[in-house]
């Protein structure tokens, strides 16, 4: 494909205070994109007042993860950057995990879930009607970045399930929307397989160790440390991620006027018949693992370019 650019492109990669010249994972794209003539690429933080996000041709997101507890500001702030990939109308549609029942009502295999709205004032004892009555389970808020607020619990244990009622009722105390799903145990095992796929391709895929050990007590920090290793997708992973994303493209065209995902990555757990689940769907600013595959970043940078012909 034959790009053409003009004398001086400038793209920004957005990221976050947490990481101001990137993560080691997006640092090979900005390498990759200024090894090209005329092309200007620079980290930018995203919530920098001295940042004049209409001085670039193009502003791709990617490490902007404290979001999660200033969700509106940072949607007004993608709304507002000129051109923004992924677009903002999709960034809105993903960074409030209820697009999984979305997906769920598309058909797709996702976790069973139990939706707590704040609006409803529910009371520790309407909140402990609706939990599991067997088994592990999760509390989370639909709006988090990285398993934050997020704690595992014994539904037949009676002290577990006490800190589980304790958990959701102060997120709903908080204004967040909360989220029950039966805890599925051959993650401890299988960990999590994350496939990423890059302008609409599949690239690669990686396992990720499972992270939740039992109830939330605070966290230090922006996210948990991830256990990332190699894995190849099965069949059934790729076939599953393949229809997530054939989705999501449908969304993309319903909210703007892009015509590929930049990027995606989808998360699956084994269910309890060993059939692949989605536990998570990202396309507003994931890690993408790139290290893990020669010339992932390259390609991503290629993408990105293409965006600008």
């Amino acid at each position: 494909m034959t790009v053409t650019l003009h004398l001086v492109t400038r793209i920004a990669l957005a990221t976050s205070n947490f990481h101001p010249d990137l993560t080691e994972d997006d640092v090979p794209v900005l390498e990759a994109l200024r090894k090209h003539d005329g092309v200007e690429a620079v980290a930018a933080i995203w919530d920098d007042p001295d940042v004049d996000w209409s001085s670039f041709d193009l502003v791709v997101l990617r490490s902007t993860w404290d979001y999660s507890s200033r969700r509106e500001e940072f949607l007004a702030w993608a709304k507002s950057v000129p051109r923004l990939v992924n677009p903002a109308g999709l960034v809105e549609w993903n960074t409030d995990k209820s697009y999984l029942r979305e997906l769920a009502d598309a058909s797709l295999p996702t976790i069973p879930t139990i939706w707590l709205d704040p609006a409803r004032n529910l009371s520790s004892r309407a909140v402990h009607t609706r939990m599991p009555a067997h088994g592990d389970f999760v509390i989370k808020p639909t709006v988090s970045r990285g398993s934050r607020d997020t704690g595992r619990y014994e539904a037949g244990e009676a002290h577990s399930r006490g800190l589980a009622i304790r958990h959701a009722v102060e997120l709903l105390k908080d204004e967040r929307h909360v989220m029950v799903q039966p805890y599925l145990t051959q993650v401890d095992t299988e960990g999590e397989s994350v496939l990423v796929y890059i302008d609409g391709e599949f690239s690669h895929s990686v396992r990720k160790g499972a992270m939740l050990q039992g109830p939330f007590r605070g966290m230090a920090g922006l996210y948990k440390q991830e256990e990332i290793s190699d894995r190849e997708a099965t069949d059934a992973e790729r076939a599953v991620a393949d229809r997530v994303v054939a989705h999501a493209r449908e969304v993309l065209h319903r909210v703007s006027d892009e015509q590929e995902l930049l990027y995606a990555r989808v998360d699956l757990v084994p269910g309890n018949d060993g059939e692949p689940v989605v536990i998570e769907f990202e396309v507003a600013e994931p890690s993408l693992f790139l290290a893990f595959k020669p010339g992932a970043a390259e390609k991503l940078a290629e993408a990105i370019l293409a965006r600008l012909a």
